[in-house]
This record gives structure tokens, sequence and C-alpha cells, in this order.
């Protein structure tokens, strides 16, 4: 064998050359962190820091490239995908000749594969196959997702395939692309195709589409959302977007962590997707969050866009000159505490997490099986002044399902199997807010972590199942009359506040957003839902 096509690692039976890459070069098949680690540096594409993680930057993309996503519009799919501003429909000539122009690029040049499966449950598992030039790209795919026995790889045969091309770049005007960048699902030919970007997160994030897709079709829910378990077998599950506590408080010293990002809940109960994590790290606080900043200091994790000093190699996670959205990737059993299986039973308790920048919504409620359908499907947070250029006061966010960027099928399929399951298994669902109290943003204060800590461990122990509730009077949210460890005063969010009038207007201002968001789904859902979100006193 030459040189030109030498291999190392455990390769598969089934070569690239069934992706279309003809005449690879140097092909480098599963390798562990020390070769990946090796050919990052040598290659001048990451820096050893302090502790040992992988640091690298990711150049002008710092995060997801939305407008650059497409999902091929072919004939055995059509009719299942929810086309619009989130899936946007590329011709199948397009897509052809940009696997044609990805796998010439890709010949001839040192290619990093790692064949991994996405699922912890084997009945519902995906066998996928990374294929990059980036050997730290090689690295983050091991890290995030689970990876077979080695007996397994020589048999291998994916399910799906990412061709990863972060070098290479789209000609917008040729190819049909918004920009140089690209990111192509074609669900009929289970390929996809990244370039133009060296952000790893698009890496993640298709893999999970594709799982949103495939799944509802096996009756299984997939979910944006993190996960834990109890002594006793209890499973709970966090949903929430950017910024609500979805990995802070699903990670509980008290029980073992699943996941913290993407789940199925099947017949046979909750399963994670993945095998690893993908923290945000920027202004991480070693007391507040000690697990994950111990991993910032770990050998095996990469570190995207964190700066740290040339010469002593030590970390600033504080600085976001390269990027806000600096991020961790690490195995998921470099968390203490963790499901080693990845698996849970049936979820008893269901938390829906929103920051109320506005102050309004109640710190913890319990939801009815329609208003768990309409929380869902709003999927409602809210941003405050100065995260964003522009914002200077709070702003409304509805983000369906708790994750609308990664849905390929309506929202309304992934709500409707939500209400089946839960009917179904018993699960209890609560709305939870960590987000203000006393007044809106710059008025009011941040719920206190402890007092949010407090209702959720109360209302997933069961301590809330008896305690008597009242209907919230501007959005029929059933609020407890108390709970262990809160003042009486904090559950109530009216009395928080120094004047009742001035909560009350922000309040209907609310859920007038909540009811203007929730048109688009008026036609797809029941009456019942229709009025979940509104209280007829």
């Amino acid at each position: 064998m030459s040189s030109q096509h030498r291999v190392t690692g455990a390769p598969s039976a089934f070569g690239l050359d069934n992706h279309g890459i003809i005449n690879p070069g140097p092909t480098h098949w599963n390798l562990g962190a020390e070769a990946l680690y090796e050919a990052t540096v040598r290659g001048g594409l990451g820096t050893v820091t302090v502790g040992g993680a992988l640091t690298v930057e990711t150049g002008t993309y710092t995060g997801r490239s939305p407008n650059d996503k497409f999902i091929v519009d072919e004939p055995a799919n059509r009719d299942q995908v929810w086309w619009g501003a989130v899936n946007r429909p590329m011709e199948e000539k397009r897509f052809d000749q940009l696997h044609a122009l990805t796998a010439s690029y890709l010949q001839n040049r040192d290619l990093y594969v790692q064949d991994l499966h996405a699922g912890a449950d084997p009945e519902h598992r995906l066998k996928v196959r990374v294929v990059s030039e980036s050997p730290w790209h090689s690295l983050f795919a091991r890290n995030m997702f689970i990876r077979p026995a080695r007996g397994d790889l020589s048999g291998f045969e994916p399910d799906f395939t990412i061709l990863h091309a972060p070098n290479l770049q789209a000609l917008p005007s040729r190819d049909g692309t918004n920009s140089e960048c690209f990111v192509l699902v074609n669900l009929a030919k289970r390929l996809v195709l990244i370039g133009g970007t060296r952000y790893a997160g698009e890496i993640k994030k298709s893999v999970f589409s594709i799982m949103n897709y495939l799944l509802p079709a096996k009756g299984v829910l997939p979910m944006h959302c993190s996960a834990n378990i109890g002594e006793a077998g209890d499973v709970a599950i966090f949903f929430g977007l950017s910024g609500t506590g979805k990995t802070t408080l699903s990670a509980d010293g008290t029980r073992r962590l699943i996941g913290d990002d993407e789940h199925g809940w099947s017949d046979n109960g909750v399963f994670n997707f993945e095998g690893g994590c993908y923290a945000k790290v920027i202004k991480l606080n070693p007391e507040m969050e000690p697990e994950i900043w111990a991993t910032t200091r770990r050998f095996g994790t990469i570190l995207e866009n964190v700066v740290f000093d040339p010469e002593t190699r030590e970390l600033d996670l504080d600085d976001g000159t390269l990027a806000e959205n600096t991020r961790a990737s690490y195995p998921i059993d470099f968390i203490p505490n963790i499901e080693p299986a990845g698996r849970g039973g049936q979820p008893k308790n269901i938390v829906m997490l929103t920051a109320d920048a506005f102050g309004v919504l109640p710190p913890i409620a319990e939801l009815t099986p329609e208003q768990a359908m309409y929380h869902f499907l709003s999927g409602y947070t809210a941003r405050v002044a100065g995260t964003e250029r522009g914002v200077t006061e709070p702003q409304a966010t509805f983000s369906t399902c708790f994750g609308a960027p990664f849905m390929p099928r309506h929202p309304t399929v992934y709500a409707q199997m939500l209400r089946e399951k839960m009917a179904k298994s018993g699960a209890r669902c609560w709305l939870v807010n960590t987000g203000w109290s006393g007044g809106s943003y710059g008025e009011g204060e941040r719920m206190s972590i402890h007092h949010t800590r407090a209702m959720v461990r109360a209302a997933i122990e069961g301590k809330l199942a008896s305690v008597a509730k009242t209907p919230d009077e501007n959005f029929g949210l059933f609020i407890p009359e108390n709970c262990p460890d809160v003042p009486a005063n904090v559950l109530q969010p009216k009395k928080t506040w120094q004047d009742g009038g001035r909560y009350d207007e922000v309040a209907r201002n609310l859920r007038g957003l909540f009811e203007k968001n929730f048109r688009q789904f008026e036609d797809h859902v029941s009456d019942d839902v229709k009025k979940a979100g509104i209280y007829a006193a």
C-alpha cells in the first residue's frame, strides 16, 4: 500500500468509496484522543493548555449558522418536513453538485474517520460516520457520541454519514447557498455535507436533527432536554432554552445524570442520544459549577474560542474576545455522578424551564396535559438587556418544542406525542421560572437558585403532589400554596411586586405575546389546547 493511501487505526470494510471519496489520502480510522491531539498540534490547529485541554479557534463562525442549513426537497420525505424559515429546501441537483464538490475536495487529503453511535438504547440507535479533514473535529465527534466496542468497528456500516470539510467554501451564485457556509441534510441518501464553518456544534446538531426526523415514525419522542434519575429509579426531564438553567438544575448531587442535552422517550423509557457534553463556559464559576469547570483543565476536553495566556497557557474563561459562545466538549464520564447506561425508565416528572425577564410567571406551577402541550409548543423564555446589541428591555423569545432549529417535522407532531406519553406514563409537568421576581429585569431580582433548587426537588420528590394549588389569574397556571424551604410569598409572583397594578399590566402584555405566537398552531391543535394558555375566571 502506498503512503498516499496509508491507513491507520481500526478501519471498517465499508470504505470511503461508498461516500464518493475514491482516492483518499492517508486515512485515519477511529483514532483516540492522544493521536488526534498530536495531529492537531502538529498541524498548528490547536494548543494544549494548563491541565491538558486542547484549545482551538473556530474563526468567523463561533456558533450555528441557521440561515445556511438546508434539507433536500426529495419525493420520499417531502410531505413529512415542516418547510419554512427553519427547514429551507434545496433541490436534489444542487445537493448532488455540492456532494461531488465536497468529495472531490476531500480526495488526496489526510482524512479522519470516526464510526459512532447516536442513542444509548440499542433498539433505537443510529450508526453515524463522521469523515473530516480536521483531527480536532474528529475528536469532537468521538467526545460527543457513543463509541462502539472496538470489535464492532470492522463490520461497521453507517446509517448516516457526515462529510465534514470546514475549509471548503461554497460559492452562493454557483451552489445556491446563502453564504460560503453550508449544512445540507439529504434524508433519502442518508448523507450530511458540512463546509465553510469550523464551529463543531454543526456536527452535533446535524445528528440531533436527523434523530428528530427518524424517531417519531418509530413512536419515539426526540427531546431537546436534560434528564436525571433518582435512587428509586424515578426519571425527571428538563426542557429549557439557553440561559434557563437546564444543565445546572439537572446536575443534582442527589441524582444521577442521564444526559444534559438530547434524549429520546420510547416505550422502554428515556435514553441519551450522546456520549458527551458540549457546555457553554463563558464566565464559568468554579464554585457554582465545579464539575464543568474541572473539565476545562482535563486532557480530552476541547475548548472552543477560549482565551489563554500564550506563555503560561492559563485559561481566562471570563474573556469573551473570541466569542461569547465559548464551549467545552468532553466525554460525559468526565462528570461525576452520571448514569453509565445513559438510560432510565418512564419519566415521573417533566420540568419546563423559562427565564421570564418580565418577572410575572410564577416560580413553579403544575401544568395540565393541555397546558403542557401549549407551553411545549410555545417554548418561551426572555432575553434581557445587554445580552444582544440593541436589546434595551426584556424581549420574549419563543422556540417551539424548546428547540425549533432542530425540528424537521411540524411542531405539533412532537407536542401530540408528548401529550400521549404523559397520559400513558402518568408523568406530572411543572413550569419553573428561573428568571425575575418582584419586577422585570432592571427592577426586580433574579430568582434565588437556592429557592429554585428547593422547588424542583420538592416537585420531583412528590412533596408538591398533595399541596393545594391556586390558579394564577392571568395564565391559569396552578401555583402551590406552599413548598418546603421556600417562603410562601415567593410562590405568588404578584405579591413580590410593590405595584400590583403594574404587575397586572405586564402580565397581560406577556399573555398577549403568548396568544399572538400561538396563532400559528391553532389550526393544528384541539380547542382544549388552544384555551390552555388563557385563564377564564
